[in-house]
């Protein structure tokens, strides 16, 4: 773990950094990794410590037990209806940085969905750029049962999933199941839950096979170019960042190896 982080409350994260990968298990499973305060700027300040660490090819976020994350812990619910709303405000906004820090990570960020993810939960699945699920989790953005909306969370959901079926799950409630939210766009991958840790294990795999200045280039691309008009502007730039790219030490051995029919040298 990063010298500079150190866990309000260390039982609630199991923090495994092995070989490049630092798999972080939500570890609530009494609550089903619901988040309060504390979690919440545990995990924030983790996220923030990773932000540097070029020696990570991905981070992993799973939950223990039966349950991935049901998002808010219902006595931080409890304590904040009696808060003012500034307070909520503030309250609202450590949870949005937490999201926030896990979304900008450069390297690739996995959501190993064991179970039910819910509201926030939902909400983390979303931030991360490659979502797998063992096929009995369920998922809902259940808020408006509660009188309240998914607002810090809606912007990585309506990324994830479009406009047109977030106006759906939004508005009902509902829970869905794990072929629904690939359907949707929020997994990439469904499997059967005793083949979780195997479906994660083979995009490793293949994370492994590019160069790894290239896959957080890539990331940091979608991150600045998606949603963008396709003028001059932006194809000057995107030009630009390929021209850049292929001159880097990486960029150059790729070449190199592709062209003498070898593995380039990021591959162990």
């Amino acid at each position: 773990m990063h010298s500079e982080y150190t866990p309000k409350r260390p039982e609630s994260l199991i923090v495994e950094d092995a070989d490049g990968i630092l798999t972080v298990t939500l570890n609530r499973p009494d609550v089903h990794n619901a988040f309060d305060e504390t979690l919440i700027d545990d995990l924030h300040r983790l996220f923030r410590s990773l932000s540097d660490r070029a020696d990570l090819l991905a981070v992993i976020l799973t939950g223990a037990g039966e349950s991935f994350s049901a998002g808010a812990d219902l006595n931080w619910m409890k304590r904040a209806a009696d808060h003012t709303q500034h307070a909520n405000f503030e309250d609202a906004m450590r949870l949005s940085n937490m999201m926030d820090a896990l979304y900008a990570l450069p390297m690739t960020t996995i959501a190993k969905v064991n179970g039910t993810a819910m509201g926030g939960g939902l909400g983390l699945c979303a931030c991360c750029d490659i979502a797998v699920a063992a096929d009995p989790a369920q998922f809902a953005l259940s808020e408006v049962r509660l009188g309240i909306i998914p607002g810090v969370i809606s912007p990585y959901v309506i990324q994830a999933i479009g406009i047109r079926e977030s106006h759906r799950w939004f508005q009902t409630g509902e829970r869905f199941g794990a072929a629904e939210a690939l359907r949707m766009g929020l997994l990439h991958a469904v499997c059967a839950p005793e083949a979780l840790e195997e479906a994660v294990d083979a995009i490793l795999r293949e994370l492994k096979k590019g160069s790894p200045d290239a896959i957080r280039a890539s990331k940091t691309l979608l991150r600045e170019v998606a949603g963008r008009q396709l003028d001059d502007t932006t194809r000057r730039e995107t030009a630009q960042r390929i021209a850049g790219q292929r001159a880097t030490r990486e960029g150059r051995e790729g070449l190199s190896a592709f062209l003498e029919k070898r593995k380039p040298d990021w591959i162990a």
